[in-house]
């Protein structure tokens, strides 16, 4: 392909040693594509896709797909998800698990959406056997506390809620979020969720990263990570898909806590499989930068070791890996 023009550059990005990194509505994509040439590098990223490329002499190469899909334009039912977010940890009595799993992708999905929220997706902790993390969304913070409000008062959960309870040991390891940028919230489609009735396992890895803060996170540290950490992580394997900090409203919805006084910045990042995420750990410790100056950086910036969390889909997540 031959454009008439240089290559318009107009679009937000971030540079990182040779590579232009440049945000791009519009591409989500399943490949991934490597050039390896002398011209000038380009990484064109729309969440949760990556396409690299490289260009020279007016000439665009696609030099190289890892991932053997076709590229597939924005679809009109592509959505974004959400201006608030909550990110929900249960633990629960041994063996339960499973239990509140069957119970929720059957009666707790649908039921919430009904009433205004937004189920985003919900997940096992691969390194908890007792452990249920889900994620959901809302328009705004009002919209949150009349949704909570019609949910749990409402006939389904007083007809399950007892069934549910008696899994659960704590249900309040509960952070309040917002996407970190206006284009970095949760994407996925509305046809992403299986039908009720449907026992197809999941696949894939969602994982988690929580970076802890002693204050608010500032617009330094989403620089920090939009310039160095993003493209680092995501030539190492991973295929970020959204970004989120805390929410400063005050939890308007008492009879649920959330943990009160939190400064995180987490970002959520898909994988094919576990052995996909161990390779991706592989490169990042074989890399002199990560270990040195990356490394170097985040104990400066941070309260103290990320937190990770490895996620698997249940059947009926909207949001699978």
């Amino acid at each position: 392909m031959k454009p008439t023009a240089p290559w318009p550059c107009n679009f937000p990005r971030v540079c990182h040693g040779t590579l232009d990194f440049i945000q791009v509505p519009g591409f989500p994509s399943a490949i991934h594509v490597f050039a390896f040439t002398h011209s000038r590098r380009n990484v064109v990223q729309r969440y949760p896709w990556l396409i690299s490329f490289s260009f020279g002499q007016r000439t665009l190469h696609l030099e190289r797909t890892i991932m053997n899909n076709p590229i597939i334009p924005v679809s009109p039912s592509d959505q974004s998800c959400c201006p608030i977010v909550e990110l929900r940890q249960y633990t629960l009595h041994p063996e339960k698990r499973d239990i509140l799993i069957e119970l929720f992708d059957r009666q707790f999905v649908e039921s919430q959406e009904a009433v205004g929220m937004k189920v985003i997706g919900q997940f096992r902790d691969l390194d908890d056997p007792n452990r249920f993390v889900w994620l959901r969304g809302f328009r705004d913070m009002p919209s949150r506390a009349q949704a909570l409000q019609n949910f749990y008062g409402g006939p389904v959960w007083k007809t399950h809620r007892e069934v549910a309870n008696t899994t659960m040991i704590d249900s309040d390891n509960v952070l309040l979020l917002r996407p970190a940028h206006a284009n970095t919230a949760f994407p996925f489609s509305a046809s992403n969720r299986l039908p009720l009735g449907v026992n197809q396992p999941a696949k894939g890895l969602l994982v988690a990263t929580i970076y802890y803060f002693d204050a608010p996170v500032e617009k330094e540290f989403t620089d920090f990570f939009d310039r160095l950490l993003w493209p680092m992580l995501v030539s190492a394997g991973a295929s970020i898909i959204a970004c989120l900090v805390t929410e400063r409203s005050p939890n308007n919805f008492p009879a649920l806590p959330v943990r009160e006084g939190e400064n995180v910045f987490i970002s959520f990042s898909r994988f094919p499989d576990a052995a996909a995420y161990e390779r991706y750990l592989a490169v990042l410790a074989r890399s002199p930068r990560w270990s040195g100056e990356i490394s170097e950086e985040l104990r400066r910036r941070l309260k103290g070791h990320p937190q990770t969390l490895k996620l698997s889909p249940t059947a009926r997540s909207q949001l699978t890996a």
